[in-house]
Order: C-alpha cells, then structure tokens, then sequence
C-alpha cells in the first residue's frame, strides 16, 4: 500500500465529507498519538498503520453525521406490506331442476245412446194388373229422328306440279350464223403451240356476246386471246325459256390443232 502525505489524504475525504469534519481530519494525528511535526523539523510521509486508522476514523465521523443530521432515516423506506383483501364469495346455489309438466289425462267422452224409436210396418201398395177403366191412357212420342251424320268430304286431289319451263341454251351452230373460224395465230403455229381453250360467254336475247370469261387455259396466252377476240366477233342463237328469248351463258370450247 502506497504511503499518502495527509494534505492529499485530506483533500480526498473532503469530497465525500462535510466541512466540519475537514478541520478534524487535519487533527487527526492527534487520535494516532503522533506528534506535530515541528517547522525545523522536515515532514515525513505516515506509515501505513496511521493511513488505515485515518480512514477508519473518518468513515466513522461521516457515519456519525450522517446519523444526527437524519440523512439515513430520509434513505430508509418503510416497507409497509400490503394488506390482500380477501372475500370470500360463497358459491353459487344449484338451481333447481325444472321439474316436468304432468301429461294431461286423456278426456273421455262419453256418447249418449240414442234410443232408436221401433220401425213401425208400413203399408206396402201392390200393383193392380187390371188397369182401372177411368185411368188415363197415356200417348206413346213418336221417336226423334236420328242425327244427320256428317260424312267426311273426299279429299280433293292437289293440283299436279307445273311441269319445268323448258330451257333452251344458246347456240353458235345455227346454219345461218356462218361464224368464221378464227386463223391459227402465226407465231403460235411456228412454236408448235395447240390446247383446247374453253370461255364462259353470256349471250343477249339479240344473240349478241356481251361477256366472256376464261374457263379452262389451253396453256399459251395467245391462242386464249385469239379464241376471245373471234368469240365476241360472232353472232349466236340466243336462249330461250319456254320459249321466249332470254339472256343466258354457256362454254364456247375451242380446239387448237396444228394440221
């Protein structure tokens, strides 16, 4: 343990200790019997045996203060234990069971005998078979006569169906028309080009051709121009519906044949 000169060891003590109790800690060489260092004489550090007892006896003085100024009364906490407060709640009483209607006793009604009154004999009239001459002699209806019958009309027989309008398609063979046939176009022939070419032309009721529309290519373009330009050239019986002309159309079929 390190030896403290008193001047620290007193300055220390006077943080946690009052200022009446600085002035004795000074002093306190006077608990330890030492004697006062006289001015002449140099200081020498307290041995450990008088730092203890300085602390000891300064800790006493602060517990003592401490204790007379009421410090420790105003620390101390007075525990007061809560009192439980305990009620006792008595339990519940049963409640009674409900106790169970009594089945009602079945009424019993008593029918009254009627008493049946004797069936007195009653007279009972018997027919005469002879027929009283005063009788009235009651005169016999004529039957009605019978209902007329109604007799179902024979169905009538529906009218026969229209037999179809007959239908005449135009024509390009007629005699009279003398339609040229149109010439094999020359490059056609050096190529060695041929094939069938079929139009669909719709013919006037004049027999004129109004249109034409290619049906079935012969595969070269230049005998399918020729066969149109010579078949809007020509001149053809026109159709006819139960005979009357009417506009119709119908395939003109060329064959382009190399001879």
């Amino acid at each position: 343990m390190v030896d403290l000169p008193p001047r620290i060891l007193t300055q220390s003590v006077a943080r946690w200790c009052p200022a009446n109790l600085i002035h004795f800690a000074m002093n306190a060489t006077a608990f330890t019997g030492a004697p006062a260092p006289r001015a002449d004489v140099p200081r020498q550090p307290l041995s450990r045996n008088a730092v203890i007892a300085l602390v000891v006896v300064a800790l006493h003085v602060g517990f003592i203060w401490a204790l007379q100024s009421g410090l420790l009364m105003r620390a101390a906490e007075l525990v007061v234990p809560a009192e439980v407060l305990s009620q006792f709640i008595d339990p519940p009483a049963p409640k009674a069971e409900p106790v169970p209607p009594a089945p009602p006793t079945p009424v019993v009604i008593q029918k009254k005998a009627i008493a049946k009154a004797p069936l007195q004999p009653q007279p009972l009239a018997i027919a005469d078979p002879s027929p009283s001459p005063d009788a009235p002699t009651g005169a016999i209806a004529p039957p009605l006569p019978a209902a007329p019958v109604a007799v179902a009309a024979a169905p009538t027989a529906s009218p026969a169906p229209a037999a179809p309008a007959a239908v005449q398609l135009p024509s390009s063979d007629a005699d009279y028309l003398q339609n040229p046939r149109p010439p094999y176009p020359a490059l056609s022939k050096r190529l060695g080009e041929q094939g069938r070419v079929v139009h669909s032309v719709l013919i006037g009721v004049d027999g004129r051709a109004i249109s034409a529309k290619l049906v079935q290519s012969s595969g070269f373009e230049r005998l399918d121009k020729a066969a149109y330009d010579a078949i809007m050239k020509w001149r053809f019986a026109p159709g006819k519906r139960n005979g009357v002309p009417e506009a119709m159309s119908f395939n003109v079929p060329f064959n382009w044949v190399l001879e």
